[in-house]
């Protein structure tokens, strides 16, 4: 497996945000339906609940195990099946012991269909300077892995197989985007 990052550093309105494009022979329906539908989501990374309408939905990651606490997103935008903007409702600690600074989780999934393939194009904030650094060195391989899981499940394939730990050899090549 390739340690090169398939994600790219880019600046969007006045974001830094690692962007992840993706390519799907598959409906642009259905490319949106296996991202935004509870049970269609399940297969490859989770789950959410609630109504999209009220603004906020919550999400459990399921592909981690069971350990992993839900998190509230508020639904920024939803323009069916072409752009879902989210963004978690209370900003984290971004360290595993709790003290570094506190970061709102915001991604983008923008959709296109052109001579039968999807295009997908999935962003995610990531701030300038060493906690950037840092935080790309896991999200990235992280994206790389669930987008890829994502893959397998649109194609029909068993997204289990994908294994996680080949990932983590892009997390320096992740890191230096942000160096």
């Amino acid at each position: 497996m390739s340690t090169t990052p398939l994600g790219r550093r880019e600046t969007r309105n006045g974001v830094e945000r690692i962007v992840f494009t993706r390519t799907f022979a598959a409906p642009i329906a259905d490319v949106w339906a296996a991202c935004t539908e509870p049970r269609r989501m399940e297969r490859w990374i989770g789950t959410w609940t609630g109504n999209p309408a009220s603004g906020d939905v919550v999400f459990r990651m399921t592909a981690e195990g069971e350990d992993v606490p839900e998190e509230v997103y508020l639904v920024e935008t939803c323009e069916p099946p072409r752009r879902l903007e989210v963004r978690s409702r209370d900003s984290a600690p971004f360290s595993a012991d709790g003290s570094g600074p506190r970061i709102a989780w915001q991604h983008t999934l923008e959709l296109g269909e052109a001579d039968g393939l999807t295009t997908l194009v999935f962003t995610q904030a990531v701030p300038d300077g060493p906690v950037g650094a840092a935080m790309a060195a896991g999200v990235g391989p992280g994206w790389d892995y669930y987008l890829d899981r994502l893959g397998a499940a649109i194609g029909g394939a068993d997204p289990g197989t994908i294994l996680w730990e080949p990932y983590l050899e892009r997390s320096e090549s992740y890191r230096s985007l942000y160096s």
